[in-house]
């Protein structure tokens, strides 16, 4: 290496260079420049001048700073986007390219199944309205609703079912798979098959059990024309049940019964066949009791009034966990079957229920035991049978089995034999009823005792449509019209795989729907005088909802249900389409009246205080989702969801964070909501005058009579009926003087809220007149008042406003809405704190159900928790207790944890919004003093919620008397306290 090429440091410099080559390169440069400018040099003279460039290039001095190791992005990924930054502004934890995530939270079919119909056909079928049967399934958790929808998509999909595997297919979220529990209501259209091998199309919805989940339900029966209930045998019915059957009553719903759980007689409760036939015969019965007291509630004619009883054909028996199910009729047909039709099947279903004897001897039956021990019919020839097979199946060996069942022409291919013995029943009872375990029984009695949608089509207009019923488009609904006036009654929302849009499911009425159409969407607060809440939007894509797939199609007509796409963005919870060429006086399909209210609520905020919008859209969508979820901003900037019970709650937080939101957030602990109510008249005549000082209006307050707060609310009068039916209602039920009957305003806050404003002016004293064009005003600001009420900003219940006089001016600009709604709101609040105001708490309703030991331990629990026991009583023929218990909703969370631990896990109970009651204390009462980390007692509890409401609220410390006073009205009031205190 020589030494003269490097400095003392050891950089490179190179060797020296000599005059000539300088001269040469001097040459070189002035050589460029010349074949630059002409086209007529050498070719090659360039290449060599390159040459030599290079040579000179590689001596050149390069600082270190200058010196370049790497290739540039530039020439590198030549066109691409370079940014230079100073700082990250992305966190270390996130990677720089984020990889695609997709959502798999729906259990989806990845093509579109084989079936035993072909597509087409169901897409004919739905122009013949006489074969097709809207139904709903009803019933509590865990009574086979959705193990009986498996057994008609097995019947209809021909896949590779697991003979030992629950599918639940219609539980298509993977929740609800973890759970256990249906969560979402969901639809099939399958095409089944009846005795005579005709086919029906029926749209079935499998509905959630759980009481929390009610208002799924609701949309179900909004879309269907009829109900399965379905009971399990032991259980019967519960009293979400029963809540459930009354809505369906007051809606004039078709009613069949499916017995469930008839294996647990057998296989639990080891009940011999004649004590299994008395139960059954007592769940029957016990059905029919209650339906006897709910049609008398609702008040049902008797000629319309349905009872069940196996001898009708519409009560089904069956065990979905084992896949089979029978009528009589259909039990009969197989021994008619088995003796070559000798006799005729109809009538020996006759004989099979009831005390109904068969006589060996005479061959006859008959309606007295020949002999002591003589069975009754259907224990000897329906139950007897099949605890036979089952004591065979669980206790014999293969090869009697095989000899056993051949009797009973039955045949099994030797591997089943080797199956455990719940799948090898499957077999058996597959082989024994027919096609699916009987399901053709189960369509034979639904398409005779559930109308077909154009026979109902007159009712269900009648419930649903709040439009003019005699008009062209009631009438084309009432005919079920598939080329009249296009109506379409949307119920839900479904979301799509990605979770970022949704469709919408909903019942055509009447006309068709065609894909591409342009529709007009009316949503729930749309009416004649307001049509801001409607949009026109097209029709992207239709089609049949099918669980986990969806068929698509190009048109669906009348009496049929139907999935849109594309126009999602218009819709919050119900809506009404119609075309957008349609010019008549649409008004909206009523939206869903539900028969519980979402009390309990969470508040919520993102981890990230960034991801802040994202969250409020999450919110939007939930809100769509869940039929009775509720979003509300408070005023203190939180976002509060309510709904009616933990886990319904829990349900919706999960879709937040994973399915809606994909964020993390954070939940403040559970509240209930309050409300406001007054328990005594107003002390004195409550005035308040308007901000120009030309107005001055007076108002008291007092308790509404008992029960007629919930009367408005469950529709039983309502303020549109014309003056006297409004008032023979009022004078009939509620002994309300004619003249007051006849001058009511308004109901609030809304149309069938819970108070009532009167009008108690005297014509002597008030121009009625000028009252009357200011009512409007006072109605506002009395709605505005009921909405918030002067406490805690919860609504007002139970409390009836009378306005009893109106100093207005004649001058119509001083007595505009601006003078008047608030100046009406603050006399409200004024009239409501002088008529000792309390707070009023949800009461829940807990139906319990546990071995007879555990009662105590309930007992203890509810104590503990401000609840009390109403009644407990066995449960006939099983070891089961039933309570059934109040419990305030504010003490309610971990209720259900706490009830588990103190009954090593033997008490189930299901707990669901019942009534509202007053909280024991006075809210206004300041010589209370609550001490941090202490419990209050009972006395205290009102103050204690109304500071911590208010406080959470972000409203001041306490009721300020100057917010809602005026100066007069505050001088009145010391003057009257000057007086009393002359008495003591």
């Amino acid at each position: 290496m020589e030494e003269n090429l490097y400095d003392e440091f050891g950089n490179y410099i190179g060797p020296e260079i000599d005059d000539d080559d300088e001269e040469d390169e001097d040459d070189d440069f002035l050589g460029m420049e010349d074949t630059a400018k002409g086209d007529d040099d050498e070719p090659g003279a360039r290449d060599e001048m390159d040459v030599e460039q290079e040579k000179g290039a590689d001596r050149q001095i390069i600082l270190h700073e200058d010196k370049k190791y790497y290739p540039d992005a530039d020439e590198v990924y030549p066109g691409a986007e370079t940014l230079v930054q100073m700082e990250d502004t992305q966190p270390l934890t996130d990677p720089i390219i984020t990889p695609v995530r997709s959502k798999n939270f729906d259990l989806l079919e990845k093509k579109m199944p084989d079936t035993t119909f072909d597509f087409n056909f169901l897409a004919g079928m739905m122009d013949k309205p006489g074969l097709i049967r809207n139904i709903c399934f009803l019933g509590a958790m865990h009574h086979g609703k959705t193990l009986f929808m498996d057994m008609l998509v097995m019947e209809t999909h021909e896949k590779d079912w697991k003979i030992n595997k629950e599918v639940r297919y219609t539980d298509s979220r993977m929740d609800e798979q973890d759970r256990g529990i249906t969560i979402k209501a969901s639809s099939m259209s399958l095409v089944l098959q009846d005795t005579k091998d005709k086919s029906y199309l029926l749209n079935v919805v499998d509905t959630p059990g759980h009481c929390n989940f009610q208002d799924e339900v609701i949309a179900g029966m909004a879309l269907a024309d009829g109900i399965v209930l379905f009971v399990d045998a032991i259980v019967g019915l519960t009293s979400h049940i029963e809540r459930m059957l009354r809505y369906a009553l007051q809606e004039k719903m078709h009613l069949v019964l499916v017995v469930n759980g008839l294996d647990r007689l057998a296989v639990e409760l080891k009940l011999p066949p004649a004590d299994a036939y008395h139960k059954l015969r007592f769940c029957i019965e016990d059905i029919n009791e209650t339906l006897e007291r709910l049609y008398d509630t609702v008040g049902t004619e008797v000629d319309s009034r349905t009872y069940f009883s196996p001898l009708k054909g519409n009560v089904l028996f069956c065990s979905s966990l084992f896949r089979m199910m029978f009528t009589l009729e259909s039990y009969a047909a197989l021994y008619a079957e088995t003796y070559g039709n000798s006799f005729d099947p109809k009538q020996f279903a006759k004989c099979l229920w009831g005390d109904h004897y068969y006589n060996e001897d005479t061959k006859k039956f008959q309606k007295n035991a020949p002999d002591s021990d003589q069975p009754r019919s259907f224990v000897q020839f329906i139950l007897e049978p099949i605890y036979k097979i089952f004591a065979h199946s669980l206790g014999e060996e293969k090869d009697d089995l095989a000899s056993t069942l051949a009797e009973v022409g039955i045949y099994l291919h030797k591997r089943d034999y080797d199956l455990d013995a719940r799948s090898l029943l499957k077999k058996i009872f597959a082989q024994l009823f027919g096609s699916g375990g009987g399901i053709t029984s189960f369509v034979d009695m639904v398409t005779t005792h559930i109308p077909s949608p154009k026979e109902n089509a007159p009712i269900k207009t009648e419930r649903l449509y709040s439009g003019d019923q005699e008009g062209p488009v009631a009438t084309d609904m009432k005919n079920m019209d598939n080329t009249g006036y296009l109506m379409i009654h949307i119920v839900k929302s479904y979301h799509r795989p990605d979770c970022n849009a949704f469709d919408v499911f909903g019942r055509v009425v009447s006309g068709t729907i065609f894909r591409g159409d342009r529709i007009k969407i009316l949503g729930e607060a749309f009416s004649l005088d307001d049509d801001e809440d409607m949009a026109i939007r097209e029709v992207q894509n239709l089609w049949i909802y099918e669980g986990r797939y969806r068929v698509e199609v190009s048109h669906v007509p009348a009496g049929n249900w139907v999935l849109i796409g594309g126009i999602e963005g218009s819709i919050k919870k119900t809506a009404t389409i119609t075309t957008a060429s349609n010019d008549e006086e649409i008004e909206i399909f009523r939206p869903l009246r539900f028969p519980t209210s979402a009390v309990i609520k969470v508040a919520i905020e993102p981890l990230q205080p960034s991801e802040l919008p994202k969250m409020v859209d999450g919110l939007r969508k939930v809100d769509r989702a869940y039929p009775l979820a509720k979003t509300k901003v408070e005023e203190s900037g939180e976002h509060v969801i309510s709904g009616t019970g933990e886990i319904y709650l829990d349900c919706i937080l999960h879709d937040l964070r994973r399915l809606y939101g994909d964020l993390e957030i954070k939940v403040a602990d559970p509240v209930v909501e309050f409300c406001e109510t007054v328990v005594e008249t107003s002390s004195l005549k409550c005035f308040a005058e308007t901000p120009n000082k030309k107005n001055k209006l007076y108002m008291v307050a007092e308790p509404l009579e008992k029960g007629l707060g919930e009367d408005i609310e469950k529709g039983k009068v309502k303020i549109d009926w014309d003056q006297r039916r409004l008032s023979d209602f009022f004078t009939k039920n509620y002994d309300w003087d004619l003249l007051a009957a006849r001058s009511i305003w308004a109901f609030g806050p809304e149309t069938n809220g819970p108070n009532v404003l009167v009008d108690d002016c005297l014509p002597s004293e008030v121009d009625k007149s000028i009252l009357g064009q200011a009512k409007e005003s006072l109605i506002q600001g009395f709605q505005w008042a009921t909405k918030e009420g002067p406490l805690c900003d919860e609504r007002i219940r139970s409390v009836k406003f009378k306005v009893l006089q109106a100093q207005l001016s004649q001058d119509p600009v001083m007595r505009g809405g601006g003078q008047i709604i608030p100046t009406a709101r603050r006399v409200a609040y004024s009239a409501f704190l002088l008529a000792t105001p309390r707070l009023m708490e949800p009461v829940q309703f807990s139906e319990i159900e546990c071995p007879a030991d555990c009662v105590a331990a309930i007992y203890n629990v509810l104590s503990r928790r401000r609840g009390h026991v109403v009644r407990d009583l066995p449960k006939p023929g099983s070891p089961m207790y039933t309570v059934h218990a109040y419990l305030p909703a504010m003490e309610s969370f971990g209720f259900e944890t706490d009830l588990r631990t103190h009954t090593s896990g033997q008490a189930m109970c299901q707990t669901m919004f019942d009534h509202w009651q007053l909280v024991p204390g006075d809210p206004l009462d300041r010589s209370i003093l609550l001490r941090p980390l202490e419990p209050a007692p009972a006395p205290h509890l009102a103050r204690e919620f109304m500071l911590k409401m208010r406080r959470r609220k972000g409203l001041s410390e306490d009721v300020s008397v100057h917010k809602f006073f005026d100066d007069p009205m505050l001088l009145e009031l010391a003057k009257q306290d000057a007086e009393l205190q002359q008495y003591f």
